[in-house]
């Protein structure tokens, strides 16, 4: 019976263990993503083309972080990441789209 107890404690030991390195799991996956969206973010503003709805999706993120919802603050920063991507692509496109242009 003592080793059957012994057992089940070592097995619920290791459980608790595993959900508390996927919960670190999760805060470092967060602070990666959130660190990429951020430096896209920073990238955009030095092109002068930051948009609004990727602001708003880098506080969403921090906003489900405080509150330890990962997996919505991860959604939320790589939402950030890719919008800001797209501007800093708006941004060089039409740097160089305006050449191709036809004046009339």
């Amino acid at each position: 019976m003592k080793k059957i107890s012994n057992a089940l404690w070592s097995l619920a030991s290791l459980v608790s263990i595993g959900s508390a390195a996927l919960a670190a799991s999760s805060e470092a996956d967060f602070k990666s993503a959130y660190a990429r969206a951020d430096a896209a973010e920073q990238e955009a503003g030095h092109l002068r083309n930051q948009w609004l709805a990727a602001e708003a999706a880098l506080a969403d993120a921090r906003k489900a972080a405080a509150k330890q919802d990962f997996e919505t603050a991860i959604a939320a920063a790589k939402e950030a990441e890719a919008l800001a991507k797209a501007s800093i692509f708006q941004t060089t496109s039409e740097k160089e789209a305006w050449k191709n242009l036809e004046i009339h």
